[in-house]
């Protein structure tokens, strides 16, 4: 596979979907701008077999990631590790099936139970012949994936990005495949998750050393990522305890915000969803991670967007 810097600047990237070589028989897939549902995929390769870390929102992008697999002569993928259960990372696995899909047992719950998401939140997308293929073998706190000699493990942080988030760790090559734990170039999204959890799944992830980190969205990047996230959830922490102290609603909070440094991040409609969650883990009257009001939300994000529905690119 074609291969660029390991470290790419935010716009920088080409538009269209490309390969980064990270180590031997170890790949991302890159999809700019990294937005909602264009996400990143990993390709691993080692004694005549391939695993892939997630797929892609749309049948058309996730046969661009087939061809990109069998355009370097590696083979057709026996394992699919999914990160979580969202459809941006999920809905292509049905255009590998001969593939094996792995995932939390809370990916493939969440996987089930939310169906063609997607569909319902941008309805005009192509997304071709999507079925809904959830994982076939399940964890709960880690295990070892071994692809020829390359050990891949995987770790459950905990609640985080959604309540079924998987870390692919390459230890030997210090890679690490975060799913959404990370944006690089775009806002956290912590609606179906947890903003402590997610605070605590930046301490697992630095626990790792890793040395090359693809993020689930945006250019692959270092571990310098992780202080870029933390700022943010600090900051979105101390604006929930403020402006809930104040009684002003998640949407009247997110209005009054000034971004500051963070303005410059993607997709900034998000900050009033992750006010929802913020204000749910402090009223602290319902578990952890559990579900919102998501059409509320949804229009909540839809107002912070100007009155537009988010933008989808896939």
């Amino acid at each position: 596979m074609s291969s660029t810097s390991p470290v790419a600047p935010v716009g920088a990237e080409p538009t269209e979907p490309y390969t980064v070589g990270l180590a031997p028989g170890v790949t991302a897939f890159v999809q700019p701008d990294g937005g909602w549902c264009l996400n990143n995929a990993g390709v691993v390769t080692d004694g005549g077999r391939t695993a892939l870390i997630d797929t892609a929102a749309t049948e058309r992008r996730a046969r661009l990631l087939r061809d990109a697999v069998t355009g370097a002569g590696a083979p057709l993928p026996s394992t699919i590790v999914n990160t979580h259960h969202h459809g941006d990372h999920t809905y292509g696995n049905c255009v590998f099936p001969e593939a094996t899909v792995v995932g939390h047992r809370e990916c493939r719950r969440e996987t089930l139970a939310a169906g063609l998401q997607l569909h319902g939140i941008w309805p005009w997308v192509e997304y071709g012949d999507v079925r809904i293929t959830p994982a076939e073998v399940t964890y709960t706190d880690s295990l070892s994936l071994h692809v020829g000699d390359t050990e891949v493990e995987l770790i459950h942080p905990g609640p985080a990005h959604t309540t079924g988030d998987t870390i692919a760790w390459l230890p030997q090559h210090r890679v690490v495949f975060t799913g959404d734990l990370v944006f690089n170039g775009g806002t956290p999204f912590l609606l179906m998750g947890s903003l402590e959890g997610s605070l605590r799944s930046l301490e697992v992830l630095r626990g790792l050393g890793a040395e090359t980190v693809v993020p689930g969205h945006g250019p692959v990047t270092d571990a310098g990522v992780y202080d870029v996230i933390e700022r943010y959830l600090r900051w979105l922490q101390e604006l929930a305890r403020a402006e809930h102290a104040a009684g002003r609603t998640p949407l009247e909070a997110a209005r009054r915000a000034d971004l500051g440094e963070f303005a410059q991040l993607r997709e900034s409609e998000r900050l009033v969803a992750n006010l929802h969650r913020a204000y749910a883990e402090l009223e602290g009257d319902r578990p952890l991670a559990a579900p919102l009001d998501m059409p509320a939300v949804i229009a909540d994000m839809t107002t912070m967007n100007g009155g537009r529905p988010m933008t989808c690119h896939a």
